[in-house]
């Protein structure tokens, strides 16, 4: 028998860096402020001190040069993993993501690949404000060349960054702070292939579809338990991989329950939610019979207050009203 050991999202984040750091010598981290729990939570504390400085860097307050120095090291043979402690900066390093590590395989006829992990945290809420509470996913899932994987389970924080990093590919790995207390029982680390991530159904249900990644796949699972109180019985799909996205686990629940809702941590306008939605309708045998809907946030930049952030920020109990009406109960 495997022995299992209860572990918070956040601790499984460092559980990840430190297997990767044991097994795999080429692999090191770069980022701001990975030395203090202020920058990065409980994700990587005293890593530097078990591995060393010269692999747990902490680097100046340059998201450019810090990715850029990340892709070199990854075209020299390395395995480096950058860490943007707010998604909200990576954007500062966009043209080295987007136009640089993304095409260089496209580019050079598949004889160069860029294999760099970005690790974008997600900190909104908490009264900080429309630039510091940005999520972007959809942003960055549309772009060709780049993975996109959005973790929703302490077990998925850890396995998917040692997948991200064992990839040939660049990668994005998206975690947020509103899941680093979410706990779980976990077998010991082990290496893991990105060829295996794919959507998951954590719930199984006939009623309805509950389509989410990350933060979503934890709130989709609480409406649920309360849908399952008023007799409706919810299949939810956790997305997982963002890009390239693989939709055949969604479109066989959306034809079992005729109702699908997906919900997403991101703007609403030609966001993960409308892709999700189009991916149905333009499946003949499913356009006519799936009712679809989806929540997301408002069109708006996030607000700093705390009682506007209550009204902009959706909750279970809005997954809930949504959910019956799409069902007419």
């Amino acid at each position: 028998m495997t022995a299992t050991v209860k572990t918070s999202y956040g601790v499984a984040i460092r559980d990840g860096f430190a297997h990767l750091l044991a097994k795999h010598p080429k692999a090191f981290v770069m980022g701001q402020g990975l030395w203090s729990p202020w920058y990065v939570g409980n994700s990587m504390t005293n890593l530097e001190i078990e591995f060393g400085k010269e692999r747990v860097i902490d680097v100046p307050v340059s998201e450019v040069a810090t990715t850029g120095a990340g892709i070199g090291a990854a075209l020299s043979g390395y395995r480096p993993i950058v860490v943007h402690p707010r998604v909200d900066f990576m954007m500062l390093a966009v043209d080295q993501i987007v136009t640089q590590a993304a095409k260089w395989r496209s580019m050079f006829g598949g004889d160069v690949s860029v294999p760099l992990v970005i690790r974008g945290i997600i900190n909104r809420g908490g009264e900080q404000g429309a630039q510091h509470s940005q999520s972007l996913q959809s942003w960055f899932a549309h772009i060709p060349g780049l993975h996109v994987l959005m973790p929703a389970t302490p077990r998925d924080a850890r396995d998917m960054l040692i997948a991200a990093t064992l990839c040939d590919d660049p990668v994005l790995y998206m975690d947020d702070r509103w899941c680093y207390e979410l706990e779980e029982e976990l077998p010991p680390a082990a290496d893991v292939s990105i060829n295996d991530i794919a959507p998951l159904r954590r719930r199984t249900g006939k009623d309805i579809t509950l389509v989410g990644c990350g933060y979503t796949t934890k709130l989709n699972l609480e409406a649920a338990e309360l849908l399952a109180a008023l007799g409706i019985e919810a299949d939810v799909i956790d997305l997982r991989l963002l890009n390239p996205l693989k939709p055949a686990l969604v479109h066989e629940s959306a034809a079992k329950t005729g109702r699908m809702l997906v919900v997403d941590g991101d703007w609403r306008s030609c966001g993960l939610a409308a892709e999700i939605i189009a991916g149905v309708a333009e499946r003949p045998e499913l356009r006519a019979g799936v009712h679809c809907a989806r929540i997301t946030h408002p069109d708006a930049p996030a607000p700093t207050s705390k009682p506007l952030e209550q009204a902009f920020y959706f909750t279970a109990a809005d997954i809930v009203r949504e959910a019956r009406t799409l069902c007419g109960r």
